[in-house]
């Protein structure tokens, strides 16, 4: 009787085993072997690798040119289907063979799970019953389908998620808080619901430090000693309505614009040149920077500010009547031509012009719905619901945008003053012309000397030449994108049309020496570059139009917009590109949005095709309110650029590689309160910042968990190092150098000689060195109005951290580098900064006490007074270096008026040298001259460079 129980009890457990292992095939296994293995093992009967057909169990068995079975049911280790999957990939048994395609331990364990259980294979028409039965249990446990648009094959499409992974793609929802209490601010108590019940939250920060903490916040400047005391007075009395006064009082300051316009530059990726090998300057590019700045002091709001960045062309078009328009919009497309571009003669225009359509495809996404679309640009996205097909519809609302820097009469509100510099430009151009007329001349005469020595009758070249000298003073053009025409060249050309035999003409620079070779190159390619920098000081625009597009050999000058864009050039239709490759299209696409999204947004969300519009459109997909990703997107930059850490973990990336959100409600709460009040930006700094998550003290509570535990946990304020902005400006603040003034053309601070002046060679020529503003109030302006060069960093700025303009930078990093330290304690703008504050303390106080001297430097430096031990310890040092100081013997730094450079032209492959003037040193006004300043003076800048080189003045806590 026991015998016969035992052997029921094994039939039952044998019978249940093959059924769970049916279903793993059914569900885990064949897939596999459809991904993995058909491709070389029975997709293509004509082309079976080693013999060995895994569609049927039976050929499976059979195995493959070797006649061993593939599979020994119930024996995965003696199986050589499972053995070779189990291979690394330096055996050449392995398989898959690419290391790509290696199967994961989960993967391997489906495999020997279901070996291990009879390897049963179902036919088809049972493995369609099992998985009809199973599919809502499956589904449960595997995630979830995402209806998309155009997958490029049935197995992507219908791929499951797991809902975790697709946080950012369902609607946003508003959670209930405050319960009625107009005094709780929701903020503290989302982030409570999620707080560690260990954790003591910190008390709040003292009113010095909170000053400090909130001025830099809101404006990237340090708080005046007067600011400071106000503020320490009034928060004694009623701390609230303080706290909110300063709040209000910094977001009317005009520097609250350029703290914030920085954050979003770095997203952006604004610079003032175009990258890659000529790194053409953008001369206009400066006001699209000042279009943010003013937008954020106008706390524009966020929906509209989206919608003018990408289609502010057609807003103007559309909303304006000609002579009276407003042409911020416009200049508002400046975002759309923030990537690098170029295009040369070395490049096929159809690559630069998918270039660029890939670049703003992607910027799009990154900046405003945190979706990196390069991702689907050659197959469908690995992990995200985005089709090849999605990537490309959404190109194609950029497929008619074409790039020009467009007529936009300068606005009232834009500064306009410093274009007096552009007679270095002009001393520059000239300097070209002098050297293009005076070699034109020299191979006149190479010319004569040539037909003597060739003993030809030079009549018909003399007659030639007077008519070329004629042609041109007449104002013809022997190169239409040249300014300079030469005679000789012109003569040439005329005797080429006329048929004249080609050794009856003088070859081209005929009796040039490799030094004349080389500098007729630099200054015809010269004043190509200084084209772009004219356009500086015209009223154009870093801008798009709507238009065909042309065909074009190379840019040698700015673009501007044809009268005849709608009718001449290609009307190009978007397709999906094999491979990325755009000579190889292959299904077209219309103009559309994310399908996984546009679901949410609308069902019957319509696109136009029309040559006009498309970017409207796609702006109204992206700002309306039930798009789930953008005022996400935004919250979660504003929550970084406040707390030094983000909600959700990579703000570019809202896909599911990103990290998820640590408080997903508080997410939430934010975006839908950020669309009620009407998208402004102003009112939610002012609720984030008035809430006891911002106010709280940096340093630890009571409890003894991690300080990662605790930050993360918002239990305390996270300290952050000040930006290598911050750091600049507040050195030029507290010196009481920095000049206030908003906006306008960038300026050159002086940056380190070696670096300034070093050969920068782009395509056929030199780059022009790096000269600073003549004037130090030219010089001192604030960080964020410094000429941006993309292929010229600044040493001091790169060293502290500030991200390059070529990618999108979704947080900063802060890491200390023994280098950051000789830039700052060693490097001569920080020395000059501590020597200009020195003489500010000891000309604004009576020289004779030096510990009110000293007292004053704390005011400004820390925002308080130092304590006995700081004092005696500093005027110590004082006194030591003021007695080294006297010893010294200084004499003031004389300019650079010239550079000489060396090159090889790639005429001869000689080297050859030439002089580079440096006209704007010409003018050159010095900041301070040590060799002026008493000892004393200089004894206490040694004190100041101490205060700068501190933790306390560099981080806020």
């Amino acid at each position: 009787m026991i015998g016969k129980a035992l052997c029921l009890a094994l039939l039952i457990a044998t019978s249940l085993q093959a059924e769970d292992a049916e279903a793993l095939f059914v569900r885990r296994v064949w897939p596999l072997f459809q991904e993995k293995c058909l491709a070389c093992h029975g997709n293509d009967e004509k082309k079976i690798k080693g013999g060995l057909d895994m569609r049927t169990l039976t050929s499976t068995l059979k195995g493959g040119e070797g006649e061993q079975a593939a599979l020994v049911p119930s024996k995965p280790d003696e199986s050589p289907l499972y053995l070779a999957s189990t291979r690394t990939h330096d055996d050449w048994e392995a398989m898959p063979p690419k290391e790509n395609d290696k199967l994961s331990s989960e993967q391997l364990g489906w495999i020997k799970t279901w070996i291990a259980g009879g390897a049963p294979w179902p036919e088809e028409a049972k493995r369609a019953s099992i998985t009809k039965a199973s599919a809502e249990k499956w589904s449960a446990e595997d995630g979830i389908i995402v209806k998309s648009v155009g997958a490029l094959s049935p197995d992507w499409a219908n791929r499951r998620y797991k809902p975790v992974d697709l946080w950012a793609y369902q609607p946003i929802q508003k959670p209930e808080v405050g319960g009625g209490k107009e005094d709780k601010n929701p903020i503290d108590e989302l982030i409570a619901m999620r707080m560690p019940k260990d954790l003591q939250p910190a008390p709040a920060v003292d009113a010095r430090t909170f000053i400090r903490r909130a001025t830099y916040d809101l404006t990237g400047l340090p708080p005046t000693p007067a600011e400071v005391e106000a503020f320490v007075q009034s928060s004694a009395t009623s701390p609230a309505s303080s706290i909110k006064a300063l709040i209000d009082r910094l977001l009317d300051s005009p520097h609250y614009g350029e703290r914030w316009a920085r954050h979003w530059l770095d997203v952006v990726r604004y610079a003032d040149s175009s990258g890659f090998a000529n790194d053409f300057e953008r001369g206009n590019a400066w006001r699209y920077r000042d279009y943010v700045v003013r937008s954020l002091n106008n706390d524009k709001p966020y929906n509209r500010f989206i919608t003018e960045q990408i289609a502010g062309d057609e807003l103007l078009d559309a909303n304006q009547e000609p002579g009276t328009m407003n042409h911020e919009p416009l200049i508002a497309t400046g975002f759309l031509r923030m990537g690098p571009w170029e295009l040369t003669g070395m490049e096929v225009a159809k690559v630069a012009r998918q270039r660029f359509l890939d670049d703003v495809t992607n910027s799009v996404g990154e900046t405003f719905l945190a979706h990196s679309l390069q991702c689907a640009r050659c197959h469908d996205h690995k992990f995200d619901p985005v089709p090849t097909h999605d990537y490309y519809a959404f190109q194609a609302c950029f497929g008619t945008t074409q790039l020009a820097e467009r007529e936009a009469p300068f606005l009232k509100e834009e500064n306009t003053q410093g274009f007096e510099e552009k007679k270095y430009l002009d001393q520059r151009r000239a300097e070209f012309l002098s050297t293009l007329k005076r070699l034109d001349d020299k191979l006149l005469l190479g010319a004569q000397q040539w037909y003597a020595e060739k003993k030809i009758d030079p009549a018909a070249w003399t007659r030639t030449v007077e008519k070329a000298r004629s042609f041109i003073s007449n104002g013809g053009k022997v190169n239409k994108g040249r300014e300079f025409s030469s005679v000789f060249e012109s003569a040439r050309g005329m005797m080429q049309k006329q048929g004249v035999p080609e050794d009856q003409y003088p070859p081209k620079q005929v009796g040039f020496t490799t030094e004349e070779f080389g500098l007729e190159r630099i200054a015809r390619k010269g004043l190509e570059r200084l084209k772009w920098e004219y356009d500086r000081y015209q009223p154009v625009a870093l801008a798009v139009y709507n238009g065909r597009t042309v065909d074009m050999k190379a840019v040698l000058a700015p673009l501007r917009m044809p009268q005849d864009r709608m009718t001449n050039g290609e009307l190009e239709q978007t397709a999906i590109l094999g491979g990325g490759d755009p000579f190889s299209p292959t299904t077209p696409v219309k103009p559309a949005a994310l399908s996984a999204v546009s679901g949410l947004v609308s069902s019957d969300y319509q696109f136009n095709t029309d040559i006009e519009g498309r970017r409207t459109q796609l702006a109204k997909w992206i700002t309306d309110p039930k798009n789930p990703l953008t005022a996400r997107v935004m919250m979660n930059r504003v929550w970084l650029w406040h707390f030094g850490q983000p909600l959700a973990g990579n703000p570019n990336n809202f896909g599911s590689t990103g990290k998820k959100p640590t408080h997903p409600e508080l997410l939430d709460w934010l975006a839908a309160t950020f669309m009620e009040k009407g998208w402004s930006l102003k009112a939610m700094h002012r609720l984030i910042m008035m809430s006891e998550v911002y106010r709280r003290s940096a340093q630890g509570a009571e409890s003894k968990p991690s300080r990662e535990e605790l930050e993360k946990n918002y239990a305390v304020f996270k300290p952050r190092r000040l930006s290598v902005e911050e750091m600049r400006d507040s050195m030029l603040a507290i010196s009481g150098e920095l000049n206030l003034a908003l906006g306008g053309i960038p300026v050159r601070p002086e940056i380190n000689l070696e670096a300034a002046l070093q050969p920068r060679q782009v395509m056929g020529t030199f780059a022009t060195a790096w000269q600073p503003n003549p004037l130090p109030e030219q010089r001192h302006r604030r960080s964020l109005y410094v000429l941006k060069i993309r292929g010229l960093r600044d040493p001091f700025m790169e060293v502290f951290n500030e991200p390059g303009p070529d990618f999108s930078c979704e947080a900063r990093d802060a890491y200390n580098v023994t280098p950051q330290v000789f830039s700052l304690f060693n490097g001569q703008p920080t020395y000059d900064r501590a020597l200009a504050f020195a003489a500010r303390v000891r000309r604004d106080l009576p020289k004779a006490d030096p510990q009110a001297q000293l007292t004053r430097v704390f005011a400004f430096a820390y925002g308080r007074v130092p304590t006995n031990d700081e004092t005696t310890t500093l005027l110590a040092h004082w006194q030591t270096m003021t007695a080294k100081h006297r010893s010294l013997k200084l004499e003031a730094p004389k300019p650079p008026l010239s550079v000489v450079r060396e090159a090889v032209e790639e005429n001869t492959g000689e080297k050859f040298k030439f002089n580079e003037p440096l006209y704007a040193y010409r003018d050159f006004k010095p900041d301070i001259d040590p060799s002026a300043m008493d000892a004393e003076t200089r004894g206490l800048a040694e004190v100041c460079l101490i205060m700068f080189n501190s933790n306390e003045f560099a981080y806020l806590y």
